[in-house]
């Protein structure tokens, strides 16, 4: 979430072509592109990146320089980006159209995730905004708060409610008043918009916007003022002639609702609740009564029920199961082909983001990048075309040389002899040494051709080779668990139920699960099925009602929770001048001293100042999960239970705690629904690897064979998936079908 202490400044190439609010537009072409973070010390400059800083204990922060936004009508785009780089800063400024050259008339539908230090339990992890308004009150139902999510049906409804009862209630100088009213808060919105073309525009296009702004302003104080007056008389030719316009408003109104297509809406919003799993009791709950998961669903169908033109989802799939990401995924790829609304997805779950981007912009070095393909296909070809283009580079460079010594031989043999031939000879190779060193082929793989593919004028004629640079890699270190005494299993489950009350409803039935050192565990259910439960009676939080659970006297476990990041923040709340540091302090109980602490956290990412002097209040969702695991493994656990721990995280971190899980020595429970990090942690699928920058690590050879399964919870039943995560997709088959039907 973008701080309040802070003021986003985007500037930009403009022409006097750009119109700020002449029709809507699923389209988006935006050049020379700046944006930046001014704090509220800084006085802003002509140009974001030139910002002035009064204070230079707080500089501006340029999240982009000369970039390029563009997006096509109707293609799905996924941004990419590390954490930190300014994804969530550059979707806020596009939803609340601070970018130069977006139309006022397009409308844009953002669902934001935020952390903020002011979240109460009453709030949710995520909120949506359309065209810079936030959405409806979190004490509507959740059918209610869909419903209301629609903005533009609610703006005609309250205007018709306003104007029908002064007309209901026979009073023609009620009408005239509330016409008036009306009148003037329209006036009033274009005020605005009129102060913003004013702002934004320079030149001539800026002095006439003012122009019109003054004129504006003066209209919108002369209407305030008749509203002021004393009323005239009504039978005036004048108050006669407004009262007709009331009239006409309302037909006009009433004409824009009836193309809105209200029992459309709602029925949409029925059917759109309903496919995301919400019965008739969660359909009437309070979404701020809902857990977190159900509020996502209810946010999520309040998005994509908006009639906008473009739709940002900022890590959409957080809090939804497997079904829930699947019916998402399965839902936008079907509107691919019925729908011209761009959307632009920022998303940890790499299956989801392979599965419906047709493009992808990276957010890398304050510029935007783009490449037509899916975010696995742009690994793939980052890493052929470094590969392809280290390999061209040293060729050339084994050619410049062995050139260069046949150059030095025919000049020396040249000058010796005076054979001015070898002289020539000598001139005619350094001149061609000198003009074809480069690039031997253009941007599209063809033929390179001087006049067509380098126009303009350049010291060389040929491009220089650029090698894409090897990607900043992020890495976690796990201690590694100290070696038992004595084998055994580390957790036995023996025919295990459970139930939280004392009749035979159980949610776990008949259990059994044995965990050994360095197996891998996968768990995945949908939401309620009962995950968390079976977690607890592993950890030994709980007892079973029937059925033995024995332990590992020796065992040592890190339990990875899914409140433990809100936990962590609302200690730093609590505590406002509590660090990472001193958290792992008083977690350890101080037997670790401070370097070897300091070593621990650099090693999930918080080094140095980050962890002795940031506040555990300010670091983001992702290094609040980096502390939390820090916390859980100082210990050299044997045993890891992690439950949903891809939350808050960014694809590159995903991959690197994928990596570091597996090469841990101890044993591994994963609940989650990233089917990437499953594939990759519990099925050990080793055809992950040739897909990301960094290929994952698999098991040596010469050691025994870790023993991985996946199951699955359905019916209080843990059942094996002989087939993995692949297999419980496959299950939910027939029940997605029936949503979409």
């Amino acid at each position: 979430m973008i701080a309040s202490t802070s003021t986003i400044v985007a500037t930009c190439q403009q022409t006097r072509f750009h119109l700020l609010a002449d029709r809507r537009s699923s389209e988006v072409a935006i050049q020379k592109l700046n944006l930046s973070i001014i704090p509220k010390c800084a006085s802003v400059g002509t140009r974001a990146k030139t910002a002035k800083i009064k204070d230079k204990s707080a500089p501006a922060l340029d999240i982009l320089v000369d970039a390029d936004l563009k997006l096509k009508s109707g293609v799905h785009y996924g941004l990419l980006g590390r954490n930190g780089t300014g994804k969530s800063t550059l979707l806020h400024a596009m939803a609340a159209k601070l970018i130069p050259g977006l139309s006022s008339a397009t409308k844009i539908a953002l669902l934001q995730q935020y952390v903020s230090d002011r979240q109460t339990k009453s709030g949710p992890s995520a909120r949506i905004t359309f065209n810079g308004s936030t959405g409806p009150s979190m004490q509507h139902n959740a059918l209610e708060y869909v419903i209301q999510s629609n903005t533009t049906k609610i703006d005609i409804e309250s205007k018709l409610d306003t104007l029908r009862a002064a007309e209901e209630g026979l009073d023609e100088r009620s009408q005239l008043k509330a016409y008036h009213m009306l009148r003037y808060h329209e006036l009033q919105a274009a005020l605005t918009e009129s102060r913003k073309n004013a702002t934004l525009r320079s030149g001539s296009r800026g002095s006439e916007a003012r122009k019109e702004l003054l004129a504006l302003e003066k209209t919108v104080a002369e209407y305030g003022k008749e509203i002021d007056s004393e009323e005239p008389s009504l039978h005036s030719v004048e108050c006669q002639h407004e009262l007709e316009k009331a009239a006409e408003r309302i037909a006009e109104l009433q004409s824009q609702l009836d193309e809105i297509k209200t029992a459309d809406i709602d029925s949409k919003a029925l059917d759109m609740l309903t496919a995301l799993g919400f019965s008739n009791k969660e359909l009437q709950t309070p979404v701020v009564n809902l857990s977190g998961g159900w509020q996502m669903r209810c946010l999520l169908a309040s998005v994509l029920l908006q009639d906008a033109d473009i739709i940002i989802l900022d890590e959409p799939t957080n809090f939804l199961d497997m079904l829930g990401i699947i019916w998402l995924q399965r839902y936008l790829i079907s509107i691919r082909f019925r729908s011209t609304r761009t959307f632009v997805i920022v998303s940890h779950d790499r299956d989801f983001m392979d599965s419906i981007c047709e493009e992808v912009i990276v957010l890398k070095d304050q510029s935007l990048l783009y490449f037509d393909g899916n975010i696995t296909e742009y690994e793939h070809d980052l890493r052929s075309r470094r590969k392809y283009l280290t390999s061209m580079n040293d060729a050339q460079d084994r050619q410049k040389a062995h050139m260069s010594k046949t150059i030095s031989q025919n000049i020396r043999a040249g000058k010796k002899s005076g054979d001015d031939n070898k002289l020539r000879q000598a001139a005619s190779r350094q001149k061609r040494l000198d003009e074809r060193s480069g690039m031997q082929v253009n941007a599209k793989g063809g033929r390179f051709k001087l006049n067509r593919d380098l126009a303009g004028y350049h010291l060389s004629n040929r491009r220089e080779i650029d090698i894409p640079p090897e990607e900043r890699t992020t890495s976690i270190l796990l201690p590694q668990p100290r070696e038992l005494r004595f084998p055994g299993p580390l957790v036995s489950l023996q025919n295990v139920s459970f139930s939280y009350t004392s009749n035979k409803d159980f949610i776990l039935r008949d259990i059994n699960l044995n965990i050994h050192i360095g197996s891998r565990t996968g768990v995945i259910g949908l939401n309620g099925s009962g995950k968390t439960t079976l977690i607890r009676l592993i950890t030994n939080r709980i007892k079973p009602k029937s059925g033995t659970s024995t332990y590992h006297p020796r065992l040592k476990i890190g339990h990875y929770s899914q409140p433990i990041v809100e936990e962590l923040r609302a200690e730093g709340q609590n505590c406002p001048e509590l660090t990472s540091l001193a958290k792992l302090a008083s977690v350890s109980a101080e037997v670790m001293d401070e370097s070897d602490m300091r070593a621990l956290l650099g090693s999930f990412g918080l080094p140095g100042r980050l962890a002795s002097e940031v506040p555990v209040a300010n670091l983001s969702g992702g290094q609040l999960v980096r502390l939390a695991l820090a916390c859980i493994v100082w210990d050299h656990p044997h045993l890891l239970v992690l439950d949903e721990v891809t939350t808050h995280l960014d694809l590159y971190t995903v991959k690197a705690l994928s990596k570091a899980l597996q090469s841990f020595s101890g044993a591994v429970i994963l609940v989650t629904h990233d089917r990437f990090m499953m594939k990759a942690v519990i099925e050990g699928d080793k055809s992950l690897g040739s897909s990301d920058i960094d290929d994952m690590s698999s098991d040596d050879e010469g050691k025994p064979r870790t023993a991985r399964a996946t199951y699955a919870l359905k019916n209080a039943n843990l059942m094996i998936q002989e087939s993995g995560v692949w297999q419980f997709e496959q299950s939910l088959g027939p029940r997605l079908d029936k949503l979409f039907v």
